[in-house]
């Protein structure tokens, strides 16, 4: 995992993978970067070397490895050798990494369901026309950025005017409040590595609190762990699905002695719509019926449980 458990991202990635091969005999280790929590490169090639040595050590059958800092830090220093791997969660395209040119790797795309996102959040604040974009500063977020940027003139009823990289917590608290008089809602895309006095990492979960206790304008991303956490409205991509696709991969490599070269690296498709209706209540809004029939709908915020 690029990431850390327990956390409904990666959690259901490793639930759909063991879905996928439940009635085959496997014996797991599962080792957590966390790399959301420390976003420090010395750190990361650090953990990465760890990561390896478990590999080494073990000899597994098969390498499954979640999001992109296990790619970069693990996965691509095994190009081309005797293990296969299998990927989900990645955001860079695979020739970044190499992968494009291995026999031993393939995997599943993470591509965020931007348009359907938008759509979705236009349906549940219509009168809403100018949107900003945030950003943190880790690196995963550049080929995001640019399929947002190719896409966003295209999405109907919503101009997006803002895009910005924050870097720091203060300065994020500073940008929400003054795009208060900017914009009509916030699409949060990057909120991990906002650094607080000391510069350490403050958990996104804090971010978002902080967003819903304090900011006045709706918000939506791509991830149903952000409305879990007060986001107004998500298309998310569904992890469990991310991981049901590389299972499936993985045992069409054990069982049937498929090559991972014969295998496209593409995206899944499937998308969950999510509201967080303390949000709703929060900014007054009133969400229409169909859309609260056809998502999974969040009632409270869960620092109030």
């Amino acid at each position: 995992m690029s990431y850390h458990s327990p956390w409904e991202w990666t959690d259901t990635q490793l639930e759909g993978f063991k879905e996928a091969v439940r009635d085959l005999d496997i014996e797991y280790q599962v080792f957590q970067m966390d790399a959301k929590n420390k976003s420090a490169v010395e750190w990361k090639e650090a953990v990465g070397q760890e990561a390896r040595e478990l590999i080494d050590a073990w000899h597994p059958d098969l390498v499954y490895a979640s999001d992109d800092e296990a790619q970069q830090y693990v996965t691509g220093h095994y190009l081309n050798t005797g293990i296969p791997f299998v990927f989900s969660g990645v955001n860079k395209d695979p020739a970044a990494y190499g992968f494009t040119a291995s026999k031993n790797v393939t995997g599943v795309l993470e591509i965020e369901h931007f348009k359907e996102s938008a759509a979705l959040f236009k349906k549940t604040v219509p009168d809403a026309k100018k949107i900003a974009v945030v950003f943190d500063d880790s690196p995963i977020w550049e080929p995001v950025r640019k399929r947002m940027q190719l896409q966003a003139d295209h999405i109907s009823g919503l101009e997006f005017t803002v895009w910005d990289t924050i870097t720091t917590f203060a300065e994020y608290q500073s940008k929400i409040k003054a795009y208060e008089d900017q914009v009509d809602g916030i699409c949060l895309v990057g909120i991990f590595n906002f650094k607080d006095s000391n510069g350490n990492n403050v958990p996104y979960a804090d971010v978002l609190r902080w967003t819903a206790e304090n900011s006045q304008l709706p918000d939506f991303s791509f991830w149903i762990d952000r409305a879990t956490y007060g986001t107004l409205c998500v298309m998310s991509v569904s992890g469990y699905e991310q991981g049901l696709a590389a299972g499936k991969i993985a045992r069409g490599i054990l069982v049937e002695g498929k090559s991972p070269s014969s295998f496209p690296m593409e995206p899944t498709t499937k998308g969950q719509p999510g509201i967080n209706m303390a949000r709703a209540k929060a900014l007054g809004l009133k969400i229409d019926s169909h859309i609260l029939l056809c998502s999974k709908v969040l009632n409270n915020f869960p620092w109030e449980k």
